[in-house]
């Protein structure tokens, strides 16, 4: 349901995309509109991890360098039937993570180093596996893409206002040119973030399958909100188009809690409850607990 939610919402997306484009020149702005988003989409497939990651300082990994870290997305790749991602590290305060990459054979996965001090390891191995769900269901490229499209319908949106647009072929009017080009970005904005807190369920479900332990995301989801609530990022704060990539909403202020790129955390650790087989399970009050309740449910981690 979530995926046919998420591909009837892109569709949308792309609708709006070229109505903006019909604005500003017809049909001929259509076609270029169209072209141009094709054109930015092949860039954004091939260019975007690269882009992210250097975005946020993140630095490559291996068995060497960070031996336990590497050996836990192994462990949780297998378990995923996924292949080896690429692993980073970003030097950044606030614990977090995020996956980027085209598709499973070019992904890439990258925790912060807050992440790392605050969480235990059963803990980093239930948002390791979160983000191992985002690339088998390859949200990487679907938010990717999202992202290109909402920011280019901005910008389109801006030319078209100061332009005027096609007025002889456009049966709205200035009236409609005005309206259409200042709700455009709005629309865009609130779509993307409806794909995005689609697609944030969908990974925590999948990560709860991998490891078998739904309560070790809930716990981590508990902990890495109330942390990274009151801990800057600065490249977020920068970058706010890329708040959607992270586990948990990197950004402060008012802007963030209006646009909201994801889901609210007391839902997703609700539905995590539910899928350990009780909603009256409540999860503990020492989050060092939650790995003693996640022993005794089912799956592949023995």
């Amino acid at each position: 349901m979530n995926t046919l939610k998420t591909g009837i919402l892109m569709s949308l997306l792309m609708g709006l995309f070229l109505v903006v484009g019909a604005i500003i020149g017809g049909q001929a702005g259509m076609l270029v509109a169209f072209l141009m988003a094709a054109g930015m989409n092949l860039f954004a497939y091939w260019n975007s991890d690269r882009m992210l990651l250097r975005m946020y300082g993140a630095r490559q990994v291996d068995e060497h360098s960070a031996p336990e870290l590497y050996r836990l997305v192994t462990r949780l790749a297998e378990a995923a039937h996924l292949p080896m991602p690429r692993v980073f590290i970003s030097d950044n305060p606030q614990p977090n993570a995020f996956a980027t990459g085209r598709n499973p054979n070019h992904a890439a996965v990258c925790v912060t180093e807050g992440l790392l001090a605050r969480t235990t390891q059963e803990e980093l191995a239930g948002v390791l596996a979160h983000e191992l769900g985002h690339v088998r269901n390859r949200d990487t490229l679907t938010m990717t893409i999202v992202a290109v499209m909402a920011g280019a319908i901005g910008m389109l949106a801006n030319f078209a206002f100061f332009m005027g647009g096609d007025r002889r072929n456009n049966p709205l009017g200035l009236v409609g040119i005005l309206l259409v080009t200042m709700l455009a970005p709005f629309a865009a904005i609130l779509v993307q973030m409806a794909i995005s807190r689609s697609r944030e369920y969908e990974a925590d479900r999948a990560g709860a399958e991998i490891t078998g332990r739904p309560l070790w995301l809930a716990g981590a989801l508990e902990k890495i909100e109330r942390a990274a609530r009151g801990t800057e990022n600065p490249e977020a704060d920068a970058n706010p188009a890329t708040a959607h990539m992270f586990i948990v909403n990197p950004l402060h202020g008012g802007v963030s809690g209006l646009f909201a790129s994801h889901p609210p955390t007391e839902e997703r650790i609700a539905r995590l409850r539910a899928m350990a087989g009780g909603a009256g399970v409540a999860l503990p009050d020492d989050i060092e607990s939650v790995p003693k309740i996640a022993r005794a449910q089912k799956g592949p981690w023995g």
